[in-house]
C-alpha cells in the first residue's frame, strides 16, 4: 500500500511539477494570467495536451517544439522529475504528518524560485509572499515551535543577510536576502543558521564544480537561488536530526 501512496505522489509530484514551472517562468513577465493554456515560448503556439506529459513529453519530442523545432529548456523535465521524486520523498519521509505538509510547502515554494532564478537570475516577490501566510497559517495550527522563535529566525535572517548584502556590494542580491528572510521565519532560529550554513556549503562546492571562465577571465554567474532551495529542503526533511546531530558535536 506504501508504495501504490508513494506513487501517487509521484505522479501528482510530475504535475505540480510542471505547473511550478510555469510559475517560474511568467511570474517574473507578468503573464502568468495572460493566457490560460501553456504555449511554446518561441513560436507561442498553444501545446496540445500530449505535449503537456511531464517529462515523456519531452522525451517523445525529442527536447524540441513539434511545430518550429525550436530546442525546449532541459530545466522543463528535470525540475518536473525533481518536484515528482520530492514530493514521493516526503510522503516516505514523513507519512502522513503534519511534517508532509512541511515539507510539501517548502518543495512548493522552492521549485518555482529556482525556476525563475535560474532563468531570470530573478526571486519574485510575489511567490515570496504568497507563501509567507500559508507558513504563518502552518505555525498557527501546527505549533512545532514557539512563534517568538519564527520572528526571531526573521530578525536574524535579516541582519545576517543584509550584513552580507552591503559587505559583498553585489555579491549577493535582495533576492536572496528576501528568500532567508522568509525561510527564517519558516524554520526559526536553529533551522534557518542550519539553512544558511548548508546554503553556502552546497553554493561552494557547487561553484567550484559548475564555474566557467570567460576568455576575459571573468567569472559567470551563479544563481544562488537554487543552493538555498536544496538546503531549505535538507533542513525541512532532517533539519531536528542534523541539529542534534551538530550539538552533540559541540557537546551539547
Amino acid at each position: 500500500m506504501d508504495a501504490i501512496i508513494t506513487l501517487i505522489f509521484f505522479i501528482y509530484g510530475l504535475i505540480f511539477g510542471s505547473f511550478f514551472n510555469v510559475v517560474g517562468l511568467r511570474v517574473p513577465k507578468g503573464s502568468l494570467f495572460s493566457q490560460t493554456r501553456s504555449y511554446c515560448d518561441t513560436c507561442e503556439r498553444t501545446l496540445t495536451w500530449k505535449e503537456l506529459i511531464p517529462v515523456f513529453s519531452f522525451m517523445i519530442q525529442k527536447g524540441k517544439c513539434r511545430k518550429c523545432k525550436e530546442k525546449i529548456s532541459p530545466l522543463y523535465p528535470f525540475m518536473e522529475l525533481a518536484t515528482g521524486l520530492l514530493a514521493a520523498c516526503a510522503y516516505m519521509r514523513f507519512g502522513f504528518t503534519p511534517g508532509l505538509l512541511m515539507g510539501l510547502l517548502v518543495i512548493s515554494l522552492v521549485i518555482p524560485i529556482t525556476v525563475s532564478d535560474v532563468a531570470y537570475r530573478r526571486i519574485p516577490n510575489k511567490i515570496l509572499l504568497f507563501f509567507l501566510p500559508l507558513f504563518l497559517i502552518y505555525h498557527l495550527v501546527f505549533p512545532v515551535m514557539p512563534l517568538w522563535d519564527a520572528f526571531l529566525g526573521v530578525a536574524i535572517a535579516f541582519i545576517l543577510l543584509a550584513l552580507i548584502l552591503f559587505l559583498s556590494k553585489g555579491g549577493m542580491g535582495a533576492g536572496d536576502l528576501k528568500y532567508f528572510t522568509l525561510l527564517g521565519f519558516v524554520f526559526g532560529t536553529k533551522g534557518f543558521l542550519l539553512t544558511f550554513f548548508l546554503a553556502v556549503l552546497f553554493g561552494l562546492v557547487g561553484g567550484l564544480i559548475t564555474m566557467k571562465r570567460t576568455q576575459q577571465g571573468a567569472k559567470t554567474a551563479i544563481p544562488f537561488g537554487p543552493y538555498i532551495g536544496l538546503a531549505a529542503i535538507t533542513v525541512s526533511f532532517y533539519g531536528d536530526t542534523l541539529i542534534t546531530w551538530y550539538l552533540s558535536l559541540l557537546g551539547f
